[in-house]
């Protein structure tokens, strides 16, 4: 566990790229506390708390839109164009599952 997991609310894990954990200089795998409902936001609300220095990486500042080459995987699902705010699986909010922010891979 890390620092940024504390008492109350759910404990998820949450997995960065490694340009993100370099930025962050975190582990690849994090443990958060989420208070209230379990959402991708909620998660990233949490994230970006909790290490600052990623705010604007994986989502815009005002628009809080996710970023173009950024993708979200909850249960080996891609839930990127998935609603903000949808509860996630229960695996995600138990911490069982990892939620994995995912840099896109493009090139040709």
């Amino acid at each position: 566990m890390n620092p940024a997991a504390g008492d109350g609310g759910s404990r998820v894990r949450v997995t960065l790229p490694h340009h993100l954990q370099t930025l962050a200089r975190c582990e690849p795998e994090l443990t958060l506390r989420v208070p209230g409902p379990v959402t991708r936001d909620a998660i990233l609300d949490a994230l970006e708390s909790h290490y600052p220095m990623l705010r604007g990486t994986v989502r815009d500042h005002v628009t809080r839109e996710r970023r173009p080459k950024v993708r979200f995987f909850a249960c080996s699902r891609d839930i990127s164009h998935d609603p903000p705010d949808q509860p996630l699986p229960d695996p995600i909010a138990r911490g069982t599952e990892p939620f994995m922010i995912v840099g896109a891979i493009s090139g040709g």
